[in-house]
């Protein structure tokens, strides 16, 4: 395989997407793993100014190949850069696996109320329905207080004291509403885009009123919560821990692209040369569910070859 191209030719057929990255050196050996909300941008600080970071510009000057993998969402680009370095940590990277922790939200519905909470372990609460896994703490419990604060759950009840009544009577909520709050909580959070856009509303309109009364603090944190809802309800499929085992394949004519799908996650991304022979006939044995996902990973991979042929200079 060639060397790295002048940056701004690489640059250019990087998409300013989501994804994960990786570099390699002039034997092909992984320096590093990392994942970018845009992956142009993302790659290319790495040959910019990197005075404060010194051990990055000892990696950058041996970077002989650059590999992508676009991802639908920043999340999905999360749990792909945690699940590949859970398996194999290139030597420039410093954690196996991801700084964020994995969480599941929990829905109790139950005869007289509803709840949600956020839990480490979808077993630890029987009988509850768990949405996720999703990374990051802080996000599923803002996520959660989102919720919350849009569909009033904890106010739809039946046995409420007297001042949670006083509280449900002056925001409206009426025990007979709990089954449809706890049904748009289920659309939400199973990635229905018709109910989060109403709920993000809702929340919309929540930050708007807090600024317009000068309630900054207030709105930020509805912000947050916005954004945090949008975190866990971004598309993602590479953590599902019902995908069956499988090996993924892509092909556009230039290197074949193979995911190995183990446990519920991608664990491994390796590339081979192919034949336009046999490509397609690997490709055909990649489940339906992932077809787009591959087809999109091969287009990113052969775009790529095309223009790692000349060496790619470190930062002066």
């Amino acid at each position: 395989m060639g060397r790295v191209a002048a940056p701004r030719r690489v640059l250019a057929i990087l998409p300013a997407a989501p994804g994960v990255y990786r570099f390699r050196d002039a034997a092909g050996r992984p320096l590093y793993l990392g994942r970018a909300t845009d992956l142009r941008s993302r790659v290319g600080s790495y040959w910019g100014d990197l005075r404060d970071r010194p051990h990055l510009r000892r990696m950058v000057g041996q970077v002989q190949r650059i590999e992508a993998l676009p991802c639908r969402s920043g999340h999905e680009a999360a749990w792909l850069e945690r699940t590949l370095l859970e398996t194999a940590k290139p030597r420039w990277n410093r954690v196996r696996g991801g700084l964020e922790v994995p969480t599941w939200i929990l829905l109790d519905d139950g005869a007289a109320s509803a709840a949600l909470r956020v839990a480490h372990r979808p077993e630890d609460a029987p009988g509850s329905t768990a949405f996720g896994p999703y990374l990051g703490g802080t996000r599923s419990r803002e996520a959660v207080a989102g919720l919350q604060r849009a569909l009033r759950l904890a106010y739809a009840g039946d046995r409420l004291g007297g001042s949670e009544r006083d509280m449900a009577r002056v925001r409206q909520v009426r025990p007979e509403d709990r089954a449809e709050r706890v049904a748009m909580v289920r659309s939400v959070l199973g990635r229905d885009p018709g109910a989060l856009a109403e709920v993000s509303a809702l929340l919309v309109a929540h930050r708007d009123a807090a600024s317009a009364a000068l309630a900054f603090e207030l709105a930020a944190r509805i912000q947050s919560e916005l954004d945090a809802l949008a975190w866990v309800c971004a598309e993602q499929a590479v953590m599902d821990p019902s995908s069956p085992d499988a090996t993924l394949w892509g092909w556009a004519g230039g290197p074949m692209v193979r995911l190995d799908v183990r446990g519920g996650a991608i664990r491994r991304w390796t590339t081979h040369a192919w034949s336009p022979t046999a490509g397609p006939t690997r490709c055909a044995a990649t489940p339906p569910p992932w077809q787009a996902f591959m087809t999109a990973a091969a287009r990113l991979a052969a775009a790529l070859e095309q223009v790692q042929v000349e060496p790619w200079a470190a930062p002066t």
